[in-house]
């Protein structure tokens, strides 16, 4: 059974900082990725320590793809947060957040 995508209401200032292919990159990356199994770790998916964000991240390039799944319905996979990475250095929306 695939999940569905929902996308947090600040995502959307998220990906507007973006290229537009990074955007696209990061939405494909979504999509081929969070449908199906998103709680099972990958090469690309990992849980995260507790931080203020997400509690999972999807890694899909430089891009980080910050999302929750929700444990009231669990179909669901939520995005919280979409940034880039550099060095050790990971930006969403311009913003430098600590994880």
């Amino acid at each position: 059974m695939p999940f569905d995508i929902k996308v947090a209401a600040d995502v959307r200032e998220h990906l507007e900082a973006l290229t537009a292919r990074e955007r696209s990159t990061a939405l494909e990356g979504l999509e081929r990725q969070l449908l199906h199994e998103p709680l099972v770790e990958t090469r690309n998916r990992k849980p995260l320590r507790p931080n203020p964000v997400a509690p999972w991240e999807l890694r899909i390039g430089s891009l980080r793809v910050f999302y929750e799944v929700i444990p009231v319905d669990p179909g669901v996979v939520r995005i919280v947060a979409v940034g880039k990475k550099k060095g050790n250095v990971v930006r969403i929306a311009g913003k430098e957040i600590k994880l």
